[in-house]
């Protein structure tokens, strides 16, 4: 068998290791996440020194290791420059190769995950306004796009509840829909309302007299019925409704009366529901939080 494979990858990650190499991540349509050493890569001289940064995409030639594979041969394909002049834009592109890191496997190909990838790292190129709307917008879309590659997009055109569809109300100023992280998904406030009196007052009826011991059988019941209740992770308005059902469709479009702080909105729900699905923080929303302060800061 031989020793070395050729490979297109995108690096997602780098690490330090010892006095001149890097460790990089790269996801391969071919081969899935491979991690590989760039030797001497953080030497002045080095060929691999650029084509070792975040989101360069390289034809690579590696060897196999024991533990690590090396890169022994580097061309590049694509860059996205443009990425690096903009805070909000790199902010958003490490976040979806946080979850891209999160998703993907090894040793499988990941064709449709890489390709995922290069497109919305494309579109936040791209844009040509930078500010916070665009690019919490396109960020969103992003994630939305990948949770629905992996198979767990959030339930947002009927109530998980129900299944009634749901439709936004512009004509009510204070109408609001709830969303739930746990159950996965919008639900009618009004329906949950229901469940919690209808949850309520079945326990009432079982024990009508508050000083009765409560028969041990009965005990488990009333965990059951709270459970059925599910938890509200966050309340939401019509318009933010509006732009999480949005979030379907191949390409996002300009919605009529969508402010920052809706797009802020929206993007925090998904983050919830995101981490929760992958059982982890993403830490790269952190610069999200630190680039729409300063935006916001800037505007006012």
């Amino acid at each position: 068998m031989s020793r070395t494979y050729k490979a297109t990858g995108i690096n997602l990650k780098t690490q330090v290791l010892g006095e001149s190499d890097k460790i990089v991540t790269i996801l391969t349509p071919e081969f899935g996440l491979i991690r590989a050493v760039a030797p001497g890569a953080r030497k002045h001289s080095s060929s691999l020194g650029g084509r070792s940064g975040m989101f360069v995409v390289n034809e690579l030639l590696i060897a196999k290791g024991r533990s690590l594979d090396k890169i022994t041969q580097a061309q590049t394909l694509k860059t996205y420059p443009g990425l690096a002049k903009d805070l909000g834009k790199l902010a958003a592109s490490q976040y979806l190769a946080e979850i891209v890191l999160s998703q993907a496997l090894s040793e499988q190909p990941q064709e449709e995950l890489y390709e995922l990838f290069n497109e919305h790292l494309h579109r936040l190129e791209a844009l040509s306004s930078t500010n916070a709307s665009g690019v919490l917008a396109h960020l969103a879309h992003g994630v939305f796009h990948l949770l629905a590659l992996a198979g767990v997009t959030p339930q947002v055109q009927v109530c998980c509840l129900s299944g009634r569809s749901l439709k936004p109300d512009f004509t009510d100023p204070n109408w609001q829909i709830g969303f739930s992280v746990p159950t996965g998904g919008t639900i009618c406030l009004e329906t949950w309302k229901r469940l919690r009196t209808q949850g309520e007052g079945e326990i009432n009826n079982q024990y009508p007299i508050p000083h009765t011991p409560l028969p041990m059988p009965h005990a488990q019941t009333v965990i059951v019925h709270r459970q059925e209740i599910p938890l509200i992770s966050s309340r939401l308005g019509a318009m933010e409704l509006a732009l999480l059902q949005h979030l379907s469709q191949p390409e996002i479009m300009q919605i009529d009366g969508a402010r920052d702080h809706n797009w802020l909105s929206v993007e925090q729900i998904l983050r919830q529901y995101t981490q929760y699905q992958l059982g982890r923080p993403i830490r790269s929303a952190t610069l999200i939080d630190s680039y729409f302060a300063a935006n916001h800061d800037a505007t006012i």
